[in-house]
């Protein structure tokens, strides 16, 4: 089966999106360095983050719009490449905030932008508390990708028929509000009490993970794609259908990799989820299914910076035990296979339906 990176690497776009990613945050840096010039530490810090990414936010908007008709070539090919650009953007600050909330360590085996701005500061012997410093920076950081996500899909819907310009702007802009709710959820969840009722527990996580990451990571790309490939509505509601589930099931390998991914694949420390206190899918299942001894014991470490590895493979061990993983791995099938069907009923054109499908695999069956 063709993995993610082959899948985004055809008909090059990988390297288009990038190129206007980098185009962007250059242009950016001129804007910034006029205003302040010691302030493009801002920018050099966003292309850090940037370079890395499996780009399969663009690579879905980009092969749904190609499945409903879209032409490999040509300015609305070039809109469609802007787009992926945007939706980059946006999970750049969408990601700078969500590691500053859950006061992360590491991206993509890099400091986050907050430890950056914190080791900067302190190597620097400025005044103040660096690690105040750090988590400012991140979040005026995460600011200006969001400005900048907004100024890349303007303009890349400027030259589309009316139509469809305002139609993906819409969704584009309602997308970016289920995130920022989806975010309130799940700080909200991690305050809210825990245990008592597993069902519901397991409710406001998907509730969580369906508005904060499946629709902005799957669904919206795949409708934003046809939306801007001019498909009837139809279309739309056949891969937002598709989408849903999909993105679930992507978003729970990700948390599936948060407690079990291999920390030299994911980028990320073992069982960092695990130190976080992520209220997961995969937790509630826990609490639900194991023993009275386990369940206290996740009770009392789940969310301790401190867990060193052996208590974290004694968490995992609790969790594998309960049969939670394996019920949240069936899940994940469950969900991906009706997707696929639902994908591949869709009507859809080649090759864009092939791709689609490979990629709705790929999306799902990965190590990071």
């Amino acid at each position: 089966m063709p993995t993610a990176a082959t899948l985004v690497d055809l008909e090059n776009l990988r390297h288009d999106v990038d190129t206007q990613v980098e185009r962007h945050l250059a242009e950016l840096a001129r804007e910034v360095g006029a205003v302040g010039g010691r302030a493009t530490a801002l920018t050099d810090q966003a292309a850090v983050l940037l370079r890395g990414g499996k780009r399969l936010r663009a690579a879905f908007c980009y092969w749904s719009y190609r499945a409903h008709g879209g032409a490999a070539e040509g300015p609305e090919r070039d809109a469609v490449v802007r787009a992926g650009a945007a939706l980059e953007l946006f999970q750049a600050a969408a990601l700078l905030h969500d590691d500053v909330m859950d006061a992360s360590d590491t991206r993509r085996g890099e400091p986050t932008a907050h430890r950056a701005f914190e080791a900067r500061h302190a190597a620097a012997g400025w005044s103040g508390s660096a690690a105040r410093f750090g988590v400012s920076a991140a979040i005026l950081l995460g600011d200006l990708c969001l400005v900048a996500c907004q100024r890349e899909i303007a303009g890349a819907v400027a030259g589309l028929p009316a139509d469809r310009a305002t139609a993906a702007r819409a969704l584009f802009d309602a997308m970016q509000t289920e995130v920022v709710v989806g975010q309130y959820l799940d700080v909200l969840v991690q305050a809210e009490p825990w245990g008592q009722d597993p069902a519901t527990d397991e409710e406001r996580a998907r509730a969580v993970l369906r508005a904060k990451s499946a629709r902005y990571s799957v669904e919206r790309p795949l409708v934003l794609g046809a939306l801007l490939a001019g498909a009837a509505p139809g279309g739309v509601e056949a891969v937002s259908a598709a989408g849903l589930p999909l993105g679930e099931a992507f978003q729970l390998r990700d948390d599936v990799l948060g407690v079990f991914g291999d920390p030299s694949v994911t980028g990320k420390p073992a069982g960092d989820d695990l130190r976080e206190g992520k209220r997961t899918v995969l937790v509630a299942r826990t609490m639900a299914s194991a023993s009275p001894a386990d369940r206290d014991l996740l009770v009392a470490r789940l969310g301790d910076p401190q867990l060193d590895a052996a208590t974290v493979e004694r968490l995992r061990g609790v969790i594998a035990g309960s049969g939670a993983l394996d019920g949240v791995e069936t899940l994940i099938d469950a969900l991906a296979d009706g997707a696929l069907d639902a994908l591949a009923a869709a009507g859809l054109e080649e090759p864009g339906r092939t791709v689609l499908l490979d990629l709705a695999r790929a999306a799902v069956d990965r190590a990071a």
